[in-house]
């Protein structure tokens, strides 16, 4: 039994901890960092990134001189050529050669130079999509955010609401029991509590869907408590002085989108320049260091000199030996790192390569370089328009949106005077409860609007502030 007890006592623990991780409350900054770590694009874009980086060093690489050493071993049987003497033998021959090979480009029309610029750029060009990236997911998860306050301010909105029809039935089920009232009112009132019910469920459905919209945005599974942090409200002042043009001007200097389609178009360009260096004479440096083995080598090794007689011959009629002199030699193998020594060879060459013709296909890389080239100015000039009308729209919408407020504001401050009084009159019996449901109703509708239009201008008012690279919280 104690064991029991023991494994209850654990399991309610465990309970209690999991229930207060899964409802515990996130931050604006938690949001977006966990957005960005978890989200696919931002994955691929880093690796795009990496791959931009890699061709950048590969073309820095290339100014710098080739090196390559082989060293080749055999064995040749039958008759073949003696690679030491090149003369034709019968016999098995094992042989070896090594060397190293050196070249380094000195000019080709400055294609190497201008193919690290391009690479450099779309290096930084890639950089900055990647920023792009995450800046779409940072403004996408503080929209959804925000929506996720401006429906629970809904939702308590809409319960606060509830709880005044609520209050109003228990007043009147007991007048209704003293035969103070007629039972209409009682009818009328249980009516309004079940919209102002379905009111709540409608608002509590749509906090769920707002928090599973910001669960998917950061890629993580989704819990029905999941609990945002408040924002501060207090000093909402709605007000917003820049105007399109200014808002466009630091857009263009700042935002991410800009500085990449400029730096992937300056890249085609540097693509062009590199691209027009095979149509030019290139000059080239190269050397090289060889030698050789063969078993077959050998050489003959003097042994001693000795003097023979050949003969005789008459000299004024007398006869005179003849000698000869007569060396003896031994052959020998010559050593392995003595052939190596020996047979070294070095060359050193400076080349001149003009080209002619090969096909068309440098004067075809030129021109699939020139139409990438332009491909990225269109793209530029597309993004600088499409820019110009986005900050256009959203500024016009947020100006739509502070009127929106401000037109609310002055309804709820109308309508609660209204419902003040409707309220009066009903308790005292001198109004109907049609009156007071209208007003009521009234009431409602404006606060959940004005709750509603608060969230929204916040909202246009982040996507201004995202444009002009502002921090977003």
């Amino acid at each position: 039994m104690k064991s029991m007890y023991l494994f209850l006592i654990a399991c309610l623990i465990a309970a209690v901890t999991t229930g207060q991780d899964s409802s515990r409350s996130i931050g604006l900054k938690e949001a977006v960092e966990t957005a960005i770590r978890n989200n696919l694009e931002v994955k691929q874009q880093e690796l795009l990134m990496e791959t931009a980086e890699i061709n950048w060093k590969q073309a820095k690489a290339e100014r710098f001189p080739s090196l390559s050493a082989f060293a080749n071993h055999g064995t040749n049987q039958g008759r073949s050529i003696d690679p030491f003497t090149n003369a034709f033998i019968n016999q098995q021959v094992s042989y070896a050669s090594y060397g190293l090979n050196t070249a380094v480009t000195l000019f080709n029309g400055l294609g190497i130079l201008n193919n690290i610029k391009a690479n450099a750029l779309g290096y930084e060009g890639r950089r900055w999509e990647l920023q792009q990236v995450k800046d779409n997911v940072t403004l996408n998860v503080i929209l959804a955010y925000l929506q996720v306050l401006s429906n629970t301010d809904q939702l308590i909105q809409s319960g606060n609401t509830r709880g005044v029809s609520s209050k109003q039935i228990e007043r009147l089920e007991i007048l209704n029991r003293q035969g103070a009232i007629a039972p209409s009112l009682l009818s009328d009132l249980r009516g309004q509590l079940a919209s102002d019910e379905l009111l709540l469920i409608n608002n509590q459905n749509a906090l769920n869907s707002s928090k599973l919209l910001l669960s998917q945005l950061m890629n993580v599974p989704y819990v029905k408590e999941l609990e945002v942090e408040r924002m501060n409200l207090e000093e909402f002042n709605p007000e917003y002085k820049a105007s399109v043009e200014e808002i466009y001007i630091l857009a263009m200097k700042q935002l991410a989108v800009v500085k990449a389609a400029n730096l992937m178009k300056q890249s085609s360009e540097k693509a062009v320049r590199s691209a027009k260096g095979d149509l030019l004479p290139s000059l080239g440096l190269s050397g090289q260091v060889n030698t050789n083995y063969s078993n077959a080598a050998s050489r003959d090794i003097l042994v001693n000199s000795m003097e023979d007689s050949t003969g005789y011959v008459l000299i004024n009629g007398s006869k005179s030996a003849v000698i000869v002199s007569r060396q003896n030699f031994t052959n020998e193998k010559i050593k392995y790192n003595d052939q190596l020594s020996n047979n070294l060879f070095t060359s050193v060459n400076l080349g001149l390569r003009i080209p002619i013709f090969n096909g068309l296909q440098s004067r075809t890389r030129v021109r699939q370089a020139q139409i990438t080239q332009k491909n990225y100015e269109y793209i530029e000039q597309t993004t600088l328009i499409r820019l110009k009308q986005n900050i256009e729209q959203a500024w016009f919408n947020m100006v739509a949106a502070k009127e929106r407020y401000q037109a609310l504001l002055q309804q709820m401050n109308a309508f609660t005077e209204s419902f003040k009084a409707a309220e009066v009159r009903f308790a005292a019996g001198a109004g109907t409860s049609v009156d007071y449901i209208i007003a009521k109703n009234n009431l409602d509708r404006a606060n959940i609007n004005l709750i509603s239009a608060r969230y929204d201008f916040l909202l246009r008012t982040k996507v201004l502030d995202y444009y002009q690279g502002k921090p977003l919280w």
